[in-house]
């Protein structure tokens, strides 16, 4: 009897134990605005990078066709390296003038640790930008509209 507690004991334990190690995330929603450029759909990758501008997790990407996730490099060799299933986190390329509305899911503990959110685009027959732009991953970063470098005119999150 006494076996049957401590084994009981040590289950409801490893349960805590176990939920506390999952990670709390928030759900924002990503508005993005694409500027007027003329061509094709943008693919889009927006990525959590750490301090040091490493990848550490893909959040989305805007495009499907993964015959071009290629023309997105840097995104790429990390992807190569580390494939995951991204099916539940991919929508349509986006074309110039458009708007984009998705949610991404942010860890909060990632939030005033160092952490940027990277907006990598790629246009065929046109420039590839590795960072078009990205948020820095605080309070206030997440709170302000971010304008992009390239095929990006502005991005704004506003938590759910």
């Amino acid at each position: 009897m006494k076996s049957i507690l401590k084994i009981s004991l040590t289950a409801v334990l490893l349960c805590l134990l176990s939920f506390q190690a999952t990670a709390q995330t928030s759900k924002y929603k990503c508005m993005l605005q694409m500027s007027n450029y003329m061509g094709e759909g943008a693919y889009i990758v927006v990525s959590l990078v750490n301090a040091k501008g490493e990848y550490d997790k893909t959040l989305y990407v805007m495009g499907d066709d993964k015959k071009w996730y290629k023309t997105l490099k840097e995104w790429h060799k990390f992807y190569s390296k580390k494939p995951s299933d991204i099916s539940a986190k991919t929508g349509a390329s986006v074309t110039g003038g458009d708007r984009s509305i998705t949610t991404i899911e942010i860890e909060d503990a990632k939030i005033n640790k160092g952490y940027k959110l990277r907006f990598e685009t790629a246009v065929e027959d046109h420039k590839y930008y590795t960072a078009d732009l990205e948020i820095p991953l605080t309070t206030q970063g997440i709170a302000e509209k971010t304008e992009g470098k390239g095929y990006i005119r502005y991005v704004r999150l506003s938590k759910i």
